[in-house]
């Protein structure tokens, strides 16, 4: 495998009496690896990801990413890590409507500390390689739901993420919307991103992952190495 992105130890999250939503899960994703989280309601999917992302702690176990013990940090180191290195997909894309496309997408620049005209052709250049360009002072909500997903994944790659963590990103879409963004997830990949799609969409993670982990009840039921159907 390569460099490891993401090492979870031992990780498990209880919220309360009852069986821990993820239970003693071990798992590492290597670098440029694409990998589909799958199970069904209540499986631990959503756990996973808030712990990677670390708006979630485990109650015990070990989260890192990119070398940072996630699990360790403040709610402020918390805010800074996400900033830094990880980038976020929406299922119901998480766009302010009051904002033009463009200042979706510098947004989270502009809270990291970059500067308004550099933050402004990141975005530019970001908008110009997904297709939406065009689109830069309309508001969202007069975009389609692909255009969206779009949009939302510009603003998730704006600050050159290491990771980019996709949480079921076509499950608001319609068909061919949802094509769209598996066709872009597969250019992210290819062009070496690292990937972790929490879906409950087979044919989806068929697309897009080398690589699939399985959970049921907390624990992880399979994990399989697979090749991208194209």
């Amino acid at each position: 495998m390569s460099t490891p992105v993401i090492e979870l130890r031992g990780t498990t999250r209880r919220y309360d009496e009852g069986p821990p939503a993820l239970d003693d899960v071990s798992l590492t994703v290597g670098a440029g690896e694409a990998v589909a989280i799958l199970g069904p309601s209540g499986s631990g999917k959503s756990t996973m990801l808030n712990l990677i992302a670390g708006l979630d702690r485990p109650s015990q176990g070990t989260v890192t990413v990119d070398g940072t013990r996630v699990d360790g940090l403040s709610e402020a180191a918390s805010a800074r890590y996400r900033r830094a290195k990880v980038g976020m997909v929406f299922q119901f894309f998480n766009l302010l409507d009051d904002l033009t496309v463009a200042d979706n997408v510098t947004l989270p620049a502009l809270l990291a500390g970059m500067r308004r005209r550099e933050a402004r052709s990141r975005a530019a250049e970001l908008l110009d390689s997904l297709g939406i360009k065009r689109l830069a002072a309309a508001h969202p909500a007069r975009l389609s739901g692909g255009e969206r997903q779009r949009v939302a994944v510009a603003r998730a790659l704006m600050n050159r993420p290491t990771l980019l963590l996709a949480d079921e990103p076509t499950g608001a879409l319609d068909s061919a919307s949802g094509l769209e963004v598996r066709q872009l997830l597969n250019e992210l990949h290819a062009d070496g991103q690292t990937i972790v799609l929490v879906t409950h969409d087979l044919a989806l993670a068929e697309a897009c992952a080398t690589r699939t982990v399985r959970l049921v009840d907390g624990h992880v039921a399979a994990d399989t190495a697979m090749e991208p159907v194209r």
